[in-house]
C-alpha cells in the first residue's frame, strides 16, 4: 500500500512538473495572467488530452484511482512527453512501456486505388484513410477543391478542412449540417482507438482551432458514414449537386473511396 502511495505521488508530481514547465506558445495559447508564458492550467491539459478535468486533477493529486493505459497515453500526448517520459509514466502506473516502433514511410495508396479514382473522372473522387486524411484524389476533385493539392500532406485531413478552412466553409451552403454529420461519422469510427496518438492530436488541435468543433465534439453524436446528396457552391461553376457514394476496396480495407456522382436527370 505504501509503495502504491509513493507511485501515485511520483506520478502526480511528474505530471505537475511537466504541466507547469510547458511553453504556452508551443500550444498556440496566449499568456496566462500577468503575461505568464509558461505553465498550462489543469483544465487546458484535460482538454488537450481528451480527459475530464476532475480525473486529471486526481492524477496530479495522487488520489487512489486506477488510470487506464488509454488515459495515460492520452495525457502523455496532450503534454507532449518524449518517448522516454511517456514510458516513465506508464512504468510508474504499472504498465509495460510501449515497444519502440520501427520508423516506416507513410503507406502509399495502391496503384489500383488511384486507377479507380482516375477512372471515375469527371466525377470528383478521393480516398480517405482510417484517420480521415485525404491521401489520394483525381483531377475532378482537385478542380472542385484546389486546396487539397496545395496543403502539406500532414494537413490534408477532411475534418481539418471542414472546420478550419474558410474556403471549404464558403463552398458548403449546408455547412452546419454537413460539418456535424462528418464529425458524428468520424466519431463512430474512432471508438476503438480513442487513445491513439493521431486521434488525440487531431481532436486536441481542432478543439483549439475551431470553437464550432469544440462545441460539436461535446455533443457526442455518432453516426455511420453513408452515401447521400452533397451540395457545393463552387467559385467557378456555381451551385452544383452530387450523389455521394462511399466504397471500401476489399484489397485495401484501410481506405475508403468517396465519389461525387452526377445526379440522374
Amino acid at each position: 500500500m505504501e509503495q502504491d502511495d509513493g507511485r501515485r505521488r511520483e506520478l502526480g508530481a511528474f505530471l505537475r512538473r511537466k504541466r507547469t514547465a510547458a511553453d504556452r506558445a508551443e500550444y498556440g495559447l496566449p499568456p496566462a495572467g500577468r503575461a505568464r508564458t509558461t505553465g498550462l492550467r489543469r483544465e487546458e491539459v484535460a482538454v488537450l488530452s481528451g480527459v475530464s478535468v476532475t480525473w486529471y486533477t486526481w492524477l496530479e493529486q495522487g488520489r487512489d484511482i486506477r488510470p487506464s493505459r488509454q488515459v495515460l497515453d492520452a495525457v502523455a500526448v496532450g503534454l507532449r512527453l518524449t518517448r522516454a517520459e511517456h514510458d516513465y509514466v506508464l512504468g510508474i502506473a504499472g504498465f509495460t512501456p510501449s515497444a519502440v516502433p520501427v520508423p516506416v514511410a507513410p503507406a502509399a495508396v495502391p496503384a489500383h486505388v488511384q486507377h479507380l479514382l482516375d477512372a471515375l473522372d469527371p466525377a470528383p473522387a478521393f480516398a480517405l484513410n482510417g484517420h480521415w486524411d485525404i491521401c489520394a484524389w483525381n483531377p475532378a476533385y482537385r478542380r472542385l477543391f484546389p486546396g487539397v493539392a496545395l496543403a502539406a500532406a500532414e494537413e490534408r485531413n477532411l475534418l481539418g478542412f471542414v472546420f478550419t478552412d474558410p474556403s471549404v466553409r464558403a463552398m458548403l451552403p449546408d455547412w452546419e449540417t454537413t460539418s456535424r454529420r462528418f464529425l458524428a461519422e468520424y466519431r463512430a469510427e474512432t471508438g476503438a482507438r480513442a487513445g491513439a496518438a493521431e486521434h488525440v492530436r487531431l481532436v486536441s488541435h481542432l478543439r483549439h482551432a475551431s470553437e464550432d468543433f469544440a462545441r460539436a465534439w461535446e455533443e457526442h453524436e455518432v453516426e455511420r458514414f453513408s452515401s447521400r446528396r452533397r451540395a457545393f457552391l463552387h467559385p467557378e461553376d456555381g451551385a452544383v449537386e452530387y450523389e455521394q457514394v462511399v466504397l471500401s476496396p476489399q484489397d485495401a480495407p484501410e481506405l475508403r473511396v468517396v465519389a461525387y456522382l452526377p445526379i440522374p436527370a
